[in-house]
Parts: C-alpha cells; structure tokens; sequence
C-alpha cells in the first residue's frame, strides 16, 4: 500500500560531490570483499588443486577472528577524537591495507628453495593453505577497518530516512559500477599474458590483482579528504563509552536483531551457493572448458552489474512510495523468482539463458542489500530517543559481523557440499598442468618456423617435450584410477574418461614414433598438436550426478531460506509512520536542547 510523501529538509540533503565521494567507497565492501571470498575459492579450488573442504574451512576463519575485530573496531572508531573526525582517519589506513595485502595474497611463493622445505606435494598444499589463510586475515582485518567506519559515517550523513536510502544507493550503485569488472577477472587471470604459457588462473591473478590495487591506493586518498563528517566538532567533547555497555545495549535491541536476522538468513542462503554458480557453468554449461565459460562468466557478470546499478532508482522511488520493510520483502520476492528461472534457464543447449535469473537476482539483492543500512539508521535513530545516545559504529559493526558470519559459514558449507557432490578438482589441475606441457611444445614449433634451430638440438628438445607431456598424461591416468578405487559407482564415468585418454595417448605416442620426420615439418607438426590439444577437452567433465547436485543445492537451499527472511521481515516493527514520528520527536528534542541556556 502505497505511504504519503513526506518533504525532505535542506540540511539532509546530501549534495552530489559527497554523494560521488561516499558512494565510491563501496569498492571495498561490494567488490574487493566478495572478489577475495570468491575467487579464491575457486581458484585454489580448480587452479592450486587445494581440498575444497579445506579452503571453506579456510575462509571461516577469518569470520572467527571478526567476531572480536568488529565489534571492537566499531567501538574504536565511535570513541576516537582526532582533528579529521571518528571516521575519515580508518578510511585512509584501511583502504592502503586493503590494496596491498589483496595484491600479496595472489603471490604464494614457489620455487627450489620451498619445495626443498616442504618436499611433498602435501606438505607444499599446507604450506599454500597458510599462507593464504594468513593473508585472508590481514586483508579481511583491513576490510574491518575501512568498512565499519564508512558505514557508520553513512548513517551520520544525513537525518532524514529515505535521504539515508539514497546514500546507500550511491554507495551499491558505484560498488556495482566498479564491479562490473570484477566478473572478468576469472577471464582475464586465465589470458596467456596474464596466466603465461605453462600457468593457469593462479599465475594470472598475481597480475591482475596488482591492476586492482592501483586504482585503490588512490581512491583512498581522494575518501579520506572528500568525504567530511557531519558535526565531528560535537564529537571532540562527547563522553566516551564502554566496549561492553554498547555491546550489551545492541544485543537488548530487538529491533535490531530482527533485522540481523532478516539479512543474516537469507545473505547465508545466497552465500551457500553463490560460488556453485561458476560451478555449474564451468563444468555444466561447458563441460568443464574454463576458457570457453569465460566470456560467458564475464558477460553474466557485467549484466548482474549493469541491473544493479539500474535497480537503484526504482529502488529510491519504491522506497519513498511503498515504504522500507514492504519494498524489501518485493526485493525477496524477485530473488525467489529468479531462483525458480534458473530450473529451465540452466541449459547446455543455451547456456545464455542464465542471463535471464541474473537479471531478477542481481534487482532484488542490489534492493535487498541496499536497504540493510538504511534500516540501520532508523534503528540507531530509535536508540537515540530511548537511550539519548548514538552508536553508529557499535551497530554497523554487529550488522556487518553477522553478514560477514553468513559468508564465512557458506564458504565452509560450500566447501563441504562441493566433497559431497564428488566434484573431483585434482582431475582438473591434472588437466590444466597436461595443456601446459602441450602449449609449450606448440611455442617451441613457433620458433621453430620463425627462427630456425640445429635439427638435432630440435631432436632433442621435442623428445624431451614429449617425454613431459607422457608424463602428465600418465598422472591422470593414476588419478582416474585411484578414483575408481575410491568410488566405484562411478566406474561408468571413470571408464568415459579413461577411452578419452587413451585417445590422446595414441596421438601423443604417434608424434613420439615419428619424432624425426615431424620436428623437420613444423607446419605439419602445429596442427598435430592443435588436434592433440583439442583432445583435452572432455578430460575436464564432471560425473552427472555431480552436476545435477549442483544444481539441485544452487536453487532449492536460497528458496528454503528466504521463506524464513520474509516471515521475520513481517514481524519489523518500523513502518514508514513510526520512522518519522521518531525523526521529528528527535530534531523537537535537539532544538530544545539548543535553546537551552
């Protein structure tokens, strides 16, 4: 039901510049922190060969360790009293932070001199899961410290709440806008120029983080000077409080638990799967060829980022018409329409299809995540008249921790239901690391025809070539073979892959029988081995049940979760009415105050 239209007062107006400056800072919180989560995931799922389970218990660490840094990060920065304000000192700090612990968190390092440390592969993939968990915690620290400020200075931006929904809105709107990009960093960490010949994704996201960074270290500088708090002089003599007095009064408020409920369970059903996603259209969609889901990832992504920015204005009109908690259970409801597309839009024939659930999902999160602090505000504005205080941080810092719970916990349950499905990710490294060894003989054959070399110096090297890419061929086979012993239901599958091998053995062992005549025909030998390479194609599928799993856990867990989101949404309390009786009863009590003697 549509509400009245309620006139907005100059001074909560929020002029553009500031809006610009805010809003960009959403680089961090929308992009780089889902970037982080996300593709390392992935990455040293498919790219390192790291244990899925693993890596989720990884990244869920992080979350443990933000249950003491955010709480107290908000309580730092609503009682610091410097010349530049609480707030604008941490975005300055964190942001620096931020850029550069995302760059060496890519840079795992590697070499003689750490293999002769950990001289076992296992012992080697415990040394790559320590590091990149260490580096998790600084970067995610880093995030804590940028984020739980800017938040709260959000919140201080303006009195008015739909004013606030506006400020959000900037700030998912140019979140969105830079991560219209992010969606090709899988694409372009797997160029060659990025990846080089014999690397995967790994070695392209060293590269490709570093181009990140550079356009983050200065954007931290223009936040720290563009964005100015509102009334930092009353903050210099404000009393200061204590940590656990404003822990214990956000968790009396049950106003404010209601709505951490609301975005908690749903914000961790999206969660659960929002990293199937690639999943399924990697090895679903493309029967596990990387390169040729690539465009496909990246053009989802630019459509998912291109609705979010579109779905801030109606946003911003549905807001003022209907009201905050009724335009969020709409949000809701676009999220499960999208997630019943995904039944029919999920199709090898037409992989493109899957735009269509990308559209409603990206509108209905972009409204649903952008409306969370908005409501914070109200709440800390009902704090305010119950309790005389204000404690943007305390709150921002709660509401974020749990968010960021929700991530962490999917991050393990995603880990965990991707063993159960039997995904099998050594299959895919063994892959990647065969193709390597395939492109650099094509290199070398490159050169060949264009340089020229000693025909018994090319003797030797193409043997020498062939010789490591049997090698490679010979560890897949003893991987399929474990995985039958392992798994012998799956025997009919194992076998598909096998008959596939073997195909590309007799090619390879052809080229080997016929070394001499094929090094002296360059030409001829690039298209043998433009066949040969195309013979890795299937090795990558993943069993169907797999893939139906999958799918199956991608759309239903979202859909269960969000029935609970919206029976809370409808037990919140603060309707539009009660939003504004409770601003005007505020601006009636600080004018008193200010008249008084």
């Amino acid at each position: 039901m549509p509400h009245p239209l309620h006139a907005l007062n100059p001074q909560d107006r929020i002029s553009l510049p500031r809006l610009i400056a805010y809003g960009s800072g959403g680089i961090i919180p929308i992009a780089l922190f889902n970037i982080a989560g996300q593709l390392m995931g992935l990455i040293g799922n498919i790219g390192l060969g790291l244990s899925a389970f693993l890596l989720g218990i990884i990244m869920i660490i992080p979350r443990l360790w933000d249950a003491i840094s955010d709480p107290l990060m908000g309580h730092i920065s609503d009682n610091t009293r410097t010349r530049f304000g609480r707030r604008r000192p941490f975005l300055l700090i964190g942001g620096i932070i931020v850029a550069i612990s995302f760059v060496v968190m890519w840079w795992i390092p590697d070499g003689d001199l750490i293999r002769s440390w950990f001289t076992t592969e296992t012992s080697y993939n415990w040394f790559q899961l320590s590091y990149i968990l260490f580096w998790l915690l600084v970067f995610y620290t880093a995030c804590t410290i940028f984020e739980i400020p800017h938040g709260a200075l959000g919140m201080e931006m303006s009195n008015d709440p739909h004013e606030r929904t506006r400020l959000f809105s900037a700030k998912s709107f140019l979140g969105n806008l830079f991560a219209m990009g992010t969606p090709w960093l899988f694409f372009l960490a797997n160029l060659e120029v990025f990846r080089g010949i014999e690397g995967n994704e790994a070695d392209g996201m060293r590269w490709v983080s570093m181009m990140i960074a550079a356009v983050l270290l200065p954007s931290c500088i223009w936040w720290f000077f563009a964005c100015k708090e509102p009334n930092a002089h009353a903050t210099q003599t404000r009393k200061k409080s204590k940590f656990w007095h404003d822990i214990k009064i956000t968790f009396k408020n049950r106003t404010f638990l209601i709505l951490v409920g609301i975005f908690f369970i749903l914000g961790m059903g999206f969660n659960f799967v929002g990293l199937l996603n690639y999943y399924i259209t990697i090895f679903y969609l493309y029967g596990g060829d990387k390169v040729a889901a690539g465009p496909l990832l990246g053009i989802n992504g630019t459509i998912w980022a291109i609705t979010g920015l579109l779905a801030v204005f109606p946003l911003n009109w549905m807001g003022k018409r209907f009201g905050k908690r009724q335009t969020l259970i709409i949000s809701i409801l676009l999220m499960c329409a999208a997630q019943l597309s995904k039944i029919a839009c999920y199709n090898p024939e037409y992989p493109y299809l899957v735009t269509i659930p990308t559209v409603l999902l990206s509108a209905g999160m972009l409204m649903f995540f952008t409306l969370g602090p908005s409501m914070l505000g109200d709440i800390c504005d009902e704090d305010e008249l119950n309790t005389g205080t204000r404690s943007e941080g305390s709150y921002y810092s709660i509401y974020w921790w749990f968010f960021k719970m929700g991530t962490a916990f999917a991050s393990f349950v995603t880990g965990s239901l991707i063993v159960f499905t039997q995904f099998d990710e050594k299959q895919t490294s063994h892959v990647d690391a065969l193709n390597g060894s395939i492109a650099v003989m094509e290199q070398s054959v490159n050169l060949w025809l264009t340089e020229g070399y000693d025909t018994d110096q090319r003797d030797r090297e193409f043997e020498k070539l062939l010789n490591a890419t049997q090698a490679h061929t010979a560890r897949l086979r003893t991987h399929f073979m474990e995985r039958m012993q392992q798994h012998p239901q799956n025997e009919m599958h194992i076998n598909h892959l096998v008959t596939k091998l073997d195909t590309l053995e007799r090619s390879v062992k052809s080229l080997q029988n016929n070394t001499l005549k094929a090094v002296d025909a360059p030409s001829e030998l690039l298209q043998k081995l433009t066949s040969v390479k195309a013979g890795t194609a299937g090795l990558t599928q993943q069993k169907p049940s797999t893939l139906l799993m999958l799918r199956i856990i991608e759309i239903g867990l979202p859909l269960m979760l969000s029935i609970f989101s919206i029976l809370l949404t409808l037990r919140y309390p603060l309707t539009e009415a009660r939003c504004y009786e409770i601003k005007n009863t505020l601006e009636q009590r600080r004018l008193q105050t200010e008249q008084e003697p």
